[in-house]
Formats: C-alpha cells, structure tokens, sequence
C-alpha cells in the first residue's frame, strides 16, 4: 500500500525537493504552501503523515500542529517537522504538541526518507 504524505512548507523549493524525494522513495505527495493551506487540505483528503515547517506566513507549523492534534479525527496522523528552527525550545514546544519527529533543514534526503519510514512502521 502506497502511503500519502501531506508536504506543507512556504518554500516552493524545499517544497520541491521534499515532494521529489518522497515520490523517489515510493510515496503519493500532496503538497501545500502554508498551515491555513494545510488545513483546508487535510480536512478534504486522508493522509498517512505530514511534513510540516515551522516559519510560514498566515498559519505558522506550531498552530497547524495544535489545531490537528486536537481534533480527534486527526490527532493520531504522525507528523514530522522539517525546519531551520534547531533551537532545543523549539523540539521541545514540537514535541509538547505531538510533533512525531523533527529534522532540521538542510537535510540529506535519505535521512529524511528513514525517518518517514521509521515514522510510519511505529
């Protein structure tokens, strides 16, 4: 079975590369530019995980995290951070809210594809 992963970055690059490495590694991608984005897609399609940014205009990574994690039929999709925010506080406030993992940009595509795998075998 094909796992779906919700990309969700304001970088249209990093966007890119993340969408090609994914779809490399044998994933369906749905990609989106924001939080607010994000949401309006998630709450439409079903998704395995989700790759989310911190930094991002109109709704940052940190409130999308919140807003899903409390909502219960999304609460239990694992998702991972992907940003330049490698500050301990910020793990720290991801992992509160239920982040599943985090990696910090630049990344090396295979090791973002073990942690996706890693991530979703549990």
């Amino acid at each position: 079975m094909t796992r779906k992963i919700l990309a969700v970055d304001d970088s249209p690059s990093v966007r890119k590369l993340v969408e090609f490495t994914l779809k490399r590694g044998g994933f369906l991608v749905t990609t989106a530019q924001d939080g607010q984005e994000a949401l309006e897609i998630i709450v439409r399609e079903s998704f395995d995980a989700v790759i989310l940014d911190v930094n991002m205009p109109r709704l940052d990574g940190f409130e999308f995290l919140k807003r899903i994690k409390a909502n219960e039929s999304l609460a239990m999709i694992p998702v991972v951070m992907l940003t330049t925010e490698g500050h301990d506080m910020d793990k720290e406030q991801a992992s509160k809210l239920g982040a599943s993992a985090y990696l910090v940009k630049p990344f090396k595509p295979t090791a973002l594809l073990e942690l996706m795998n890693e991530v979703l075998t549990g």
